[in-house]
Parts: structure tokens; sequence; C-alpha cells
């Protein structure tokens, strides 16, 4: 091992990285921890396997499930579901975020009821959706939607007002106009705002299929778990459980990713 792969006090001053090895357990070493001790409960007996399965039972129970059609067929429903509400939520709330944080009258207008649906929670109106809108797709996609709006509209809001004034003063005493200063300003200073708020619609949109699907649903994740439980088949729940989790990492690697190429500047 030469000098350089060794990760010293004056290597970190110098603001180098750490060996992978060492930055990976740094970062995930108690995650591991929480996987092994899972493990281990379970095949010890320290826990009841009927209560806490071990790892190797879940996964194998999502290897059959998956390897047989019966998951594959849940987790497209689950997404069209929660990526129709999202997509909604992200087609109103942003251009919404953008007026209301631009034009203080439409904000003075809006923001009391906005503030008193937001504070509804949607599970307690679920019931009203479904007397509205009936037992089916409709009833579930527009919960979905409802939880799913805020967050986005909130955070374009706040970015659209976090913008620093002395750069809208700067390009328009350069001679641009009301437009010019939102599209080269405004927009691109609220866009890590506006992600915040993205990633916290997609993961709300993640919990709230899973309430969705356990009334009334006879495919989806959410319906499997309950499904499952039902049934006493504990590893297929569980295996349910971490698979909708997947599913969260993944939405929320995916936003990560973009945001880091449309807003370079900002992480630098």
């Amino acid at each position: 091992m030469t000098l350089q792969n060794l990760d010293t006090p004056a290597r970190r001053a110098r603001g180098l990285p750490a060996p992978p090895l060492r930055a990976f357990l740094s970062r995930y070493s108690l995650v591991i921890a929480f996987l092994v001790l899972w493990q281990a409960s379970g095949k010890l007996g320290w826990i009841s396997p009927a209560v806490l399965p071990p790892l190797d039972a879940i996964l194998g129970a999502l290897w059959t499930g998956i390897a047989s059609g019966a998951l594959v067929d849940d987790i497209a429903i689950s997404l069209q579901r929660a990526g129709l509400a999202f997509g909604a939520a992200v087609g109103l709330g942003i251009p919404l975020g953008l007026l209301m944080g631009q034009l203080r009258p439409v904000e003075r207008a809006l923001d009391p009821i906005l503030q008193l649906f937001r504070q509804t929670s949607a599970l307690a109106l679920y019931p009203v959706f479904i007397l509205l809108l009936g037992l089916g797709e409709t009833s579930k996609i527009f919960v979905i939607f409802w939880a799913t709006l805020f967050p986005t509209l909130l955070a374009t809001v706040g970015g659209v007002k976090q913008v620093d004034r002395k750069l809208i003063e700067m390009a328009e005493s350069y001679g641009a106009g009301r437009v010019q200063v939102f599209r080269r300003v405004v927009l691109p200073a609220s866009v890590p705002a506006i992600f915040v708020g993205l990633r916290l619609s997609a993961t709300t949109a993640l919990l709230l299929l899973i309430a969705a699907e356990m009334i009334g649903a006879n495919k989806g994740i959410g319906f499997q778990v309950m499904n499952a439980q039902y049934n006493f088949q504990i590893p297929l729940m569980f295996a349910a459980i971490l698979l909708m989790a997947a599913l969260g990492l993944a939405a929320n690697a995916v936003l990560v990713l973009l945001q880091r190429r449309l807003c370079r500047w900002s992480l630098d």
C-alpha cells in the first residue's frame, strides 16, 4: 500500500477523498450492522421468525414473487398510480408556485385556502374522495395527488421568494425586462428549491400509495402488504415493504441525479 492510499489527517486536510472502502463503510456501516442484526435475530432465535423473518427468507419470497410475475404486475400498477398523481402534482404545483411567488396579489388570494387544505390530512379526506369519486382508480390517484401537491407547491413558492434581490436588480440595470428576469434569473435560481419539493413529493406519493391500495384494491404493492398480512405470509409482507422502500430510494436517486445535471452551478 502506498502512502497515497492512506486516509491520513493530512490527506483529509488537503481535501483529498478517502479510499473507496473506507468511504463506503463510513456511509453505510450502520445500515450493514442493522441488516446483520436483523438476519442474526431470526436465525439465532432472538425474535420469532414468524414475527420477523430473517432476510434470506424475505429475499426468497421477493424473488419468488418477481419470478412468478405476480409482484411485477403489482409494481407496474403501483408505479402507474403514483406516476400519474406525481405528474399531475408537478404539472400544477410548479406553475402555480411560480405564479404565487412572482405575483403578491395571487399569493394573498390563494394562500389562506391552500393553507387550510394543506393542514387537512389526505388520509382523513380519503373517505370523502371515495364518496365523491368512487372506490376505483380515480379516488386512489386523487388522494395521492392531494398529498403530493403541497410539498412541490410550497417549495416552489419559497424558492422564488428566496432569489437574491441583488441579482434581479443587476439584471434590470442591464435592461432586462420582466420576462427576461424571470427566465434568466428567477427560474434558474429557484430550481434547487423546486427539486427539494420534488423529492419530498415523490416520497409522499409512495407513502400515500400504500394507504390508498389497502382500501378497495385488488392489485398493487400496498394490496400485497395487506393481503400477505391477512394470510399470514409474513416473508411476502416484508418483501413487499422492502420493495416499496427500494422504489422510494430509486425515485430519490433519479431526482438527485437530475438535480446534479441541471444545477451544477449550485453544487460547486
